[in-house]
């Protein structure tokens, strides 16, 4: 049982939801998996998983992998949709689940051919347009 001091009911349901994500239990945000990174990764994980985390991050039930090179990626990403694994230096290669889709991309452009391979294989969604709000009467 998860407890909270006084009523803060925001932290009970992210960690609530947190946590049936993490047992795999319910799906309600975009999952992440990434390498431990070793003297092989072609990138810096942690902000190339950042910049990926921006443009994906609303995409619930969606796993992706980001692998820093082709040596042990493809194997450490069985489970996810969608893998982004540096295939040469300043290169990656795409995967739809266990198959590379793309190779070769550069590193510049990689993170939008994600995006559009998420598109093109219908599980993009599109953000929300935010409501504008409108005058309260008096």
């Amino acid at each position: 049982m998860i407890e909270a001091e006084g009523e803060d009911l925001d932290f009970l349901r992210t960690t609530s939801f947190g946590l049936l994500q993490g047992s795999r239990m319910r799906n309600v945000k975009t999952e992440y998996v990434s390498c431990p990174s070793c003297g092989r990764t072609l990138f810096d994980l942690q902000e190339v998983t950042e910049q990926i985390r921006q443009k994906t991050g609303h995409l619930p039930g969606v796993a992706i992998a980001v692998m820093g090179c082709i040596v042990n990626g493809p194997g450490e990403m069985a489970d996810a949709d969608f893998g982004y694994v540096g295939g040469a230096p300043g290169k990656i290669d795409l995967y739809v689940g266990k198959e590379v889709v793309q190779r070769g991309i550069p590193m510049d452009s990689a993170c939008d051919a994600l995006v559009q391979l998420i598109k093109d294989n219908g599980r993009w969604v599109d953000l929300p347009e935010p409501e504008e709000a409108q005058p309260v009467a008096a």
